[in-house]
């Protein structure tokens, strides 16, 4: 193992906080492999990463196919003999009442969302493992702990997230290896471009959401890079997200009260239209 090399793995890194992730990592003199599913996007990344660092590179990956990531992660291993950090960030946004969203798009949800970070958590588990050391990343949202109405497939997977995270926390410290969990909420991002919803409305309402942000991924990135530093197990970027999380868990009753306002106004809505 070369200490002197630093070496970080992105999924969903051609673009939106993935790319802003890899970037900063860029700046800051480590090798940078990212993997996504849009070439285009790829190769503009990679051409800005390689002006930053010596060494990058992109390989095209699904994360729904554990075999893609494997060979992703072998390059990497191949390439600099090592990975010392890997952010789970590849994810789509998914929307929809209970007894409105399809199956599918509980299934595509679910196999993107938690299924694509497992994926990426027990192929790289096992390198750190022999390597003695590492950190993992995974990339969930306020949504896993704070949970909307009509947001179902979206909540239930990224507080699924949480909870495998929270899991592996103690289960791989032994193992040297750390663990951070992202919950950012809304910020300038192109995420709305993979929102799944019965409503044909909701691309748009969540395009509107996440331009109302003052945080952006780069702000994020610089976080989730301090995150990493420090050990830092969960990292809530939105202080005023972090507000509402406290409600629940200190003033429950005044946080029922608020987001069953917020589920009456929803439903009348739905009414009307």
């Amino acid at each position: 193992m070369n200490s002197a090399v630093k070496v970080v793995a992105i999924t969903g890194g051609a673009s939106g906080l993935g790319k802003a992730m890899a970037l900063r990592y860029a700046t800051a003199g480590w090798r940078v492999a990212i993997a996504d599913i849009n070439d285009e996007r790829g190769a503009e990344t990679l051409k800005e990463l390689q002006a930053l660092t010596g060494d990058a590179f992109y390989q095209k990956v699904d994360v729904r196919d554990a075999a893609a990531i494997e060979a992703w992660r072998d390059a990497i291993i191949e390439r600099w003999g090592q990975v010392d950090a890997v952010i789970n960030n590849a994810g789509i946004a998914s929307h929809g009442g209970i007894a409105e969203s399809s199956l599918e798009d509980w299934d595509f949800a679910i196999d993107i969302n938690l299924m694509g970070v497992v994926r990426g958590c027990k192929l790289f588990s096992q390198v750190m493992k022999q390597q003695g050391f590492g950190h993992i990343v995974n990339i969930a949202s306020m949504a896993g702990l704070i949970h909307s109405p009509e947001m179902n497939s979206y909540n239930a997977t990224k507080a699924a997230v949480v909870a495998l995270s929270e899991t592996m926390l103690f289960e791989l410290a032994p193992f040297g290896i750390g663990i951070t969990v992202v919950c950012p909420g809304f910020f300038q991002t192109n995420l709305a471009e993979s929102t799944r919803s019965p409503d044909n409305h909701a691309q748009a309402h969540v395009s509107k959401m996440l331009a109302t942000s003052d945080i952006t991924a780069d702000d994020i990135a610089d976080q989730v890079f301090a995150a990493v530093a420090n050990k830092q197990f969960m990292l809530l970027p939105h202080k005023s997200y972090r507000n509402t999380w406290y409600w629940k868990r200190f003033m429950p009753t005044l946080y029922n009260n608020k987001m069953g306002q917020y589920g009456a106004k929803l439903a009348a809505m739905r009414q009307r239209s």
